[in-house]
């Protein structure tokens, strides 16, 4: 396949998270050459036996949405960015490195239950799940050795997932810390909307945010259809006027890693968003006719 046809689905398998993990290291490598990747696989190993219900005291993770794909595809999406702004002239150090790419492992272990937990899914705890990511992640970080700096900075790195917290109102330590929060908040959103299977899983979803009590969509159909107003009225506006555009940084990584000089984490949001117009037009009132647009089962 020519470098002009490659997809962002094409370079690595964002199913499986150890071929993730080894593009990651590869990526680590670029950024930092002595980088030591020890204590982010460990604790990459570790955040995939809590999802797949293998850590003690916790149940799997039964978020349909909100999965080990896509905290993996976050992370890779992290350390992208951070590795593109390296090319474009700004440098994190090592260590602020490392506690970006562990903020993005533990973001959503907020949704994941304790074994005697069984009231519902997880999802229920969607409306406040970061301050229980938080919570997990310090219990996690202070029992492995981090200092109680990383873990405070950690914190605020993963408070810039919260979409409607302005980053005006969290104390960061550093600009550093404040910067790669910027990075966090734009890899969550843009692994979330760039992934080929976006609009397939959008009706997972809405029986996310259904259990959680969430108003504002009646069915899956009504939460498609607000899906373009969602992208440039939320997503975006977030992505330029809080997160500071380090997005644009996704090419130099591209073109740099791969040798293809295109962002295409945009071009993958922007072809959903496109086609969920597209099928807006064609299905405007049948969930049936959607569900027959949409172009792959998930």
């Amino acid at each position: 396949m020519a470098k002009d046809d490659k997809k962002l689905y094409d370079l690595v398998d964002s199913s499986s998270p150890p071929q993730i993990l080894i593009e990651i290291k590869f990526v680590f490598a670029l950024i930092h050459p002595d980088f030591d990747p020890r204590r982010f696989e460990n604790a990459y190993s570790d955040i995939i036996r809590l999802f797949k219900g293998e850590y003690p005291g916790y149940r799997a993770s039964n978020t349909k949405y909100h999965n080990l794909e896509h905290t993996c595809s976050v992370a890779l999406a992290l350390v992208r960015l951070v590795h593109g702004l390296g090319v474009d002239g700004y440098h994190f150090t090592p260590r602020i490195t490392e506690l970006g790419a562990i903020a993005a492992l533990f973001h959503d272990t907020g949704l994941i239950q304790t074994e005697d937990d069984m009231d519902g899914t997880g999802a229920r705890y969607t409306v406040g799940h970061e301050e229980r990511s938080i919570n997990f992640m310090k219990d996690y970080l202070a029992a492995e050795g981090f200092s109680a700096e990383d873990i405070e900075e950690c914190t605020q790195i993963i408070q810039c997932t919260i979409l409607d917290l302005s980053l005006d109102e969290i104390s960061f330590n550093s600009d550093q810390i404040r910067t790669m929060g910027q990075v966090m908040g734009t890899a969550d959103l843009i692994a979330q909307i760039a992934d080929r299977s976006y609009l397939e899983k959008l009706p997972l979803l809405f029986m996310e945010f259904e259990e959680a009590g969430m108003e504002g969509f009646e069915s899956p159909l009504e939460l498609f259809k607000k899906t373009e107003a969602f992208y440039h009225s939320v997503a975006r506006k977030r992505l330029t006027d809080e997160m500071g555009e380090v997005g644009k940084a996704a090419q130099s990584h591209f073109r740099e890693r791969w040798g293809i000089d295109r962002d295409l984490y945009g071009e993958a949001m922007q072809k959903n968003i496109e086609y969920a117009k597209k099928i807006e037009t064609d299905c405007p009132d049948s969930y049936d006719c959607l569900k027959r647009s949409l172009r792959r089962k998930v």
